[in-house]
């Protein structure tokens, strides 16, 4: 008699909790406007002007990014 092998379980039983991807996608969104707002604040240091336009600039624009990010993944998710 040949040993049976076990039965594979159901892709809904080893699916990764939905909590587990929104951890992950909190830390991506903090990385992200993280780095943008201290390349802002690098630009900005560098070129000593007065009003902090490449802050804000570099700050929107990883915003920006972070929940164009965010939309990806939700998307994927329907």
């Amino acid at each position: 008699m040949e040993s049976q092998k076990p039965a594979r379980k159901d892709s809904k039983e080893t699916k990764t909790p939905v909590f587990v991807k929104y951890i992950g996608l909190s830390f991506q969104l903090f990385g992200i406007i993280g780095a943008g707002t201290f390349l802002g604040w690098w630009i900005q240091s560098k070129s000593e002007m007065k009003f902090p336009i490449w802050l804000l600039l570099c700050c929107f624009a990883s915003i920006a990014i972070a929940f164009y990010q965010l939309w990806n993944m939700l998307k994927q998710d329907e």
